[in-house]
């Protein structure tokens, strides 16, 4: 992490050099973001926060349509927990949220340092939410990044492909069950192709896992490899249709952790209602074991995501999840109005108390069970 991190150092010093033969710009933005949560199901009933990412971008645009530029920004933020007043925890951070540099051309980027990598036809159930952890449901769509150096190449006919590079990342990503094994390196990519009215992409990933905590009844290795493949595709047939698919393979025997298999369909449609109503519906099937694909194991999700826009201030949307293997529904009503650098936004949710999203760190899970949610982001 830090070899990354000075590496992305001395691009943006390189930057401040070359400052004299191009045209510059420096760019100072931020978002800040307050809420309160009532929710009477859970420890703390009583909950508040505040959130400041303050972001800086500095662009050097050079001859023949080529750009440096550098972007750095932090996340700081506070909540505290309170029950019936007599009893209060309180917690605070301030962690590095971007620390990236780019150099790019019209057709080829490369991006090195704490960045995110996003990718995928999924919007809610993502099998290749591989390594971010945004949420269709959290109005500012926060997530994590991973120190990494990304390259992208652009084709003339829409294709594309990328090559990837992390290290230094201690925390597990989405759908690692796992640590990645300290000081080793990961590294992986994804091809993209046009396929009739659409796009259809293999991506794969590769990584020492740390098995050894796993399973009790299991020894595990501090050196598993694990492979993950991919496959997506989207197409536009009227309604849009996608898929999307991984399989994650340790080579080692881990228990049930061996095999990861996830599978998701969905579509989307915006129907001719008042200022249209659009509504996205995605079912995911999950399973897991020591054998590949027997789905002995398993778990399935449904979702379904509408939205409608009451005018330019206002719009109202609802995600609603369905767990098929458990018998329990999670709900998420949110009204937005919008000002001019000022958005407030109401929620509401009924998730069940035992709060098992799959996509989910439900670490502290705030949002299980009944509750409502006020939020005020100024964005400036």
């Amino acid at each position: 992490m830090k070899s990354i991190a000075c590496i992305s150092i001395f691009i943006f010093c390189l930057c401040l050099t070359l400052k004299s033969q191009a045209s510059d710009t420096l760019v100072f933005k931020g978002q800040a973001s307050g809420w309160v949560n009532l929710n009477p199901t859970i420890g703390m009933p009583v909950c508040a926060g505040v959130k400041y990412i303050p972001t800086l971008n500095y662009k050097i645009e050079l001859p023949k349509n080529r750009l440096l530029d550098f972007e750095a920004s932090a996340n700081f933020s506070g909540n505290a927990g309170f029950h019936q007043f007599d009893s209060v925890n309180s917690d605070a951070s301030i962690k590095p949220y971007r620390l990236w540099s780019r150099y790019s051309t019209s057709q080829f980027e490369l991006r090195i340092g704490l960045q995110k990598i996003n990718f995928g036809s999924a919007a809610m159930l993502r099998p290749l939410m591989w390594f971010d952890q945004l949420d269709p449901r959290d109005p500012l769509q926060i997530t994590n990044g991973v120190w990494a150096v990304l390259g992208r190449y652009y084709f003339l006919n829409n294709a594309n492909i990328w090559l990837w590079g992390l290290y230094g990342n201690k925390e597990t990503k989405t759908w690692e069950l796992a640590k990645t094994t300290h000081r080793t390196p990961e590294f992986g990519g994804r091809m993209q192709v046009p396929l009739l009215k659409g796009d259809a992409a293999f991506s794969c990933h590769f990584r020492q896992a740390d098995t050894r905590l796993l399973s009790d009844s299991i020894t595990g290795s501090e050196n598993t490899p694990e492979q993950r493949i991919g496959l997506d595709g989207k197409w536009d047939v009227g309604p849009g249709i996608w898929f999307e698919s991984a399989w994650i393979h340790k080579s080692i025997n881990s228990g049930m952790a061996t095999n990861q298999e996830i599978f998701t369909v969905g579509t989307d449609y915006t129907f001719s209602i008042g200022n249209g109503l659009n509504a996205v519906f995605e079912h995911m099937v999950y399973g897991y074991g020591e054998e590949a694909f027997d789905f002995n194991e398993r778990l399935s999700f449904s979702g379904l995501s509408i939205s409608y826009p009451f005018n330019i201030s206002n719009q109202l949307s609802a995600v609603f999840y369905h767990d098929w293997t458990n018998n329990t529904f999670y709900n998420f009503v949110n009204w937005k109005h919008q000002f001019s650098k000022l958005d407030l936004y109401f929620m509401a949710y009924w998730n069940p108390e035992d709060y098992r999203m799959p996509l989910q760190n439900t670490k502290n899970v705030i949002t299980a069970g009944k509750g409502i949610q006020i939020m005020i982001v100024f964005n400036h």
